[in-house]
């Protein structure tokens, strides 16, 4: 069977942020695709993920692009622009540039690009309009570019008016919850030709989360507005997850 060798870029979409598990590491979509690759293909899968949470969209491709490509894998995946889309000033040809830099270079380097929307998260937000309707914006544009390549994989998650729902998502409203981040690793698992393990296209619901009025306000919104204002990301100062192989065995693999 061809080696499988998946690599992952992006920001805390990708990373995992919202999916955290009982000892605090956070899981997330990636990690749960690469899982599941190696169980549908009964052999073990070559993961890293060089994600890290607060990127804007060419941070990502200046930062993780090629040190992720230097890993030679066979498979990159790659979302961007979230944060760029709650910025007050966004051009959606710049993050479209970067989603066509990123195809590019894996065109060079022989690599199959994942390329993945982002879920939406606008009916929950502070300027949900805007927000909606830039994410539309660029999730046309985005899909235009690649109209003529049927070889780029795609898991388009922003017009899933399901994964939108509530029941999805995080206390911060911002992230998506391990419910919503198993929905889209069985969406990439079945673009890549695989059958999602049952159940995580729409897992149980989960106790309802977090704080509403102006609590919501100050927990989650204020320090967000802060970190603008200073300048700041909450991605300074972190490390990549997994920035080199990690062999990921199929389920019940013993050694």
């Amino acid at each position: 069977m061809e080696e499988v060798r998946y690599v992952a870029i992006g920001d805390s979409f990708t990373e995992g942020v919202g999916d955290e598990l009982p000892d605090g590491r956070v899981r997330g979509w990636a990690d749960l695709v690469a899982q599941g690759w190696a169980d549908a293909a009964e052999h073990p899968v070559s993961y890293a993920n060089l994600a890290i949470r607060g990127k804007l969209v060419w941070p990502i491709v200046e930062e993780q692009l090629e040190p992720a490509l230097a890993l030679r894998p066979t498979h990159l995946s790659f979302n961007g622009g979230g944060n760029d889309m709650l910025r007050p000033r966004t051009s959606i040809s710049r993050v479209v540039s970067a989603f066509t830099h990123v195809l590019r270079r894996c065109d060079e380097e022989g690599v199959t690009l994942i390329l993945l929307s982002g879920a939406n998260p606008s009916g929950q937000l502070p300027l949900s309009r805007v927000i909606q309707r830039r994410g539309d914006l660029l999730s046309v544009a985005v899909t235009a570019a690649i109209a003529d390549r049927d070889d780029v994989v795609r898991a388009f998650n922003w017009p899933d008016r399901e994964l939108s729902s509530p029941p999805y998502w995080s206390a911060d409203r911002l992230h998506m919850n391990s419910r919503g981040h198993h929905r889209v690793a069985a969406r990439v698992l079945e673009a890549l030709g695989m059958p999602a393990p049952a159940g995580w296209w729409s897992l149980p619901e989960l106790p309802l989360a977090g704080v509403q009025g102006s609590a919501y306000y100050r927990e989650h919104v204020g320090p967000w507005v802060r970190r603008r204002l200073t300048g700041t990301s909450s991605g300074d100062g972190r490390a990549a997850k997994h920035p080199v192989w990690a062999q990921v065995p199929p389920s019940g693999a013993t050694e």
